[in-house]
């Protein structure tokens, strides 16, 4: 018979957006959050939404292996430099789908206009990865 050994307690849930990929003395608060949050304590859920501001979520998947527990997906349209359905935008989406189990997402969630979500599940549904 074995002992489980894990500490008991709450874990948190951190969701970034714009904010986060602005700098302070030179460094993004993005990873002076990372470096400050307790990996055991906090998941992140990445919002790829920013993307429009040029960072890609992979990056952040593949730089903090197994820290974050989902994702928010988005895409974006460079040339109209709006929000598009997934699969219409620059996100590489197999790159995205290989990071994520890198940095351990377990759910992922699509939050976006009515009129352009059927598009994405349909795109979402059907990619290969």
């Amino acid at each position: 018979m074995g002992v489980n050994t894990q500490k008991a307690g709450i874990r948190l849930g951190y969701h970034n957006h714009h904010m986060e990929f602005g700098q302070i003395d030179g460094k993004l608060i993005y990873d002076v959050l990372m470096d400050q949050f307790d990996p055991d304590a906090i998941k992140m859920q990445f919002q790829v939404a920013v993307i429009s501001l040029g960072y890609k979520a992979s990056t952040y998947f593949t730089k903090y292996p197994g820290r974050f527990i989902s994702a928010h997906l988005a895409d974006w349209s460079a040339v109209e430099k709006k929000a598009v359905p997934v699969g219409q935008g620059i996100v590489d989406w197999k790159e995205f789908f290989t990071a994520a189990k890198t940095g351990g997402v377990k759910n992922i969630f699509v939050e976006m206009e009515p009129e352009t979500f059927k598009e994405s599940a349909a795109y979402i549904h059907n990619l290969a990865y």
